[in-house]
């Protein structure tokens, strides 16, 4: 028996769960938002008190640093992440026909970079400085890009897996694999010493409120499929 295409099945109702989750994780958004743009003391405090301590255990063990370079700054960068969620639009174009969520998966993809380089530009919030770097970085600070990218794309591409109703020893792995590369990235960036902790906070947020709301709207507004004769 064929697999149907992606964009197949009838379209599901909006639960009430899927739009509390998101205007929760807004709100939270929000609040971080503001917390860092008015630079609230016991925030900032946090932040420096985590990042001084990180840094240091980072020039303390060069092995470490270093493999948390490689994993940052080549497996969970941005432009990887970028690039696999172009890999897996291409295939449902090619393998499922499924047009219309190849270009809802590209299109909130691109909508997390703007969504990040805006708010960067907005906030202006400076990066950690240190005199004995391990990393650099460019751009503002707050969110941090590679959070906010690997929610964005980890998040949707387990939505769409779920969706196909996958193997279970698949789905667990898929999980896993999605929850490391989330938490991980969000682990070196501070360790590396180029982003403050509420700025990976914030992209993880912001990343999870983009790819609610891109659920909603892709069971809101994917077009029905036309009707067997």
């Amino acid at each position: 028996m064929s697999t149907p295409p992606v964009d197949a099945p009838s379209r599901p109702p909006v639960s009430r769960t899927a739009v509390r989750a998101t205007v929760l994780l807004s709100l939270c958004s929000l609040v971080l938002l503001v917390l860092v743009a008015v630079g609230w003391e016991p925030l900032m405090s946090a932040d420096d008190s985590v990042a001084r301590t990180t840094h240091r255990w980072a020039v303390d063990e060069p092995g470490v640093t270093h493999t948390f370079r490689i994993l940052s700054d080549w497996v969970w960068d941005p432009n990887t992440m970028r690039l696999l969620g172009a890999a897996v639009a291409a295939w449902l174009v090619w393998r499922r026909g499924a047009w219309w969520t190849a270009c809802w998966l590209v299109a909130v993809s691109a909508l997390g970079t703007l969504v990040q380089q805006g708010l960067k530009a907005a906030v202006g919030r400076p990066r950690p400085w240190w005199p004995d770097p391990v990393d650099t970085a460019h751009f503002a600070a707050y969110p941090s890009g590679h959070a906010l990218t690997a929610t964005v794309v980890c998040g949707l591409l387990l939505w769409l897996l779920h969706r196909a109703g996958p193997p279970a020893a698949l789905w667990r792995t898929a999980v896993a694999l999605a929850v490391v590369s989330v938490a991980g990235v969000g682990l070196t960036r501070v360790w590396l010493g180029v982003h403050w902790p509420s700025d990976v906070l914030g992209g993880w947020l912001l990343g999870a409120t983009l790819v609610a709301g891109a659920i909603i709207a892709h069971r809101r507004w994917r077009p029905a499929p036309p009707a067997r004769r």
